[in-house]
């Protein structure tokens, strides 16, 4: 199962290795706008997905005070709609096209530590017969073997995190996990990083029934 699900979850590895370059993969108690300097180090294994599902973070952020607006990001990414807190966003590897639900969370805490960016997508890679897949990026490196987990509603979902990294530990309940999503109001992502800080992000569920249909109709 581990196995799988670090198959399935290497696509999260490329967002923090593409569009998290030269940012700390650690949390430091420090003030929001001081981002460490270490940059995050993909892992070997991470870069046999598609490099474009970087390139959907990256236009995700460039958009972010634009959210309305069609863009194109680094890597070809471009920015189809936004539907409430989520965005959709299609990218071109090779002749394969990927597609997404992305959001950012819409609070972190402790609020005084910062941290990278963080992301919570859900994509689809028709050349791959990958559909529903849901990943995670932390925004700081989560400590190993730590328990983790996402909280959508009365259900949880464990959390298998690598580096700065996580996605469902058990892909079997990714189905289900987007079900709550649909119908539920937050996804409540809880871990630890590597300096022993429990930290909490918290997604808004506004508009991603909408985004995660757009995603779907684009990469059927």
């Amino acid at each position: 199962m581990i196995l799988a699900s670090l198959q399935r979850g290497f696509a999260a590895g490329i967002i923090s290795a593409v569009f998290l370059a030269g940012t700390g993969p650690d949390v430091q108690a420090a003030p929001a706008k001081t981002p460490a300097k270490t940059p995050a180090k993909p892992t070997a294994a991470s870069k046999t997905k598609p490099a474009a599902a970087g390139a959907a973070a990256g236009a995700a952020a460039a958009t972010a005070a634009k959210p309305a607006q069609a863009a194109t990001g680094p890597g070809g990414a471009a920015l189809l709609a936004s539907y409430g807190d989520w965005g959709v966003y299609t990218a071109q590897s090779g002749r394969s096209k990927i597609c997404y639900a992305l959001s950012q969370p819409k609070e972190r805490l402790p609020k005084n530590l910062s941290r990278d960016p963080a992301y919570l997508f859900v994509s689809f890679r028709p050349a791959e017969n990958v559909k529903n897949e849901v990943a995670l990026v932390l925004g700081y490196a989560a400590k190993d073997n730590a328990p983790s987990s996402a909280a959508i509603g009365t259900s949880s979902y464990a959390l298998l995190t690598k580096a700065t990294n996580a996605w469902l530990k058990n892909p079997a309940e990714e189905t289900q996990a987007i079900a709550a999503m649909s119908k539920g109001q937050n996804v409540i992502v809880k871990a630890q990083s590597t300096r022993g800080n429990q930290l909490t992000d918290r997604y808004s569920l506004n508009g991603f029934g909408q985004a995660l249909d757009r995603a779907r109709k684009e990469c059927p």
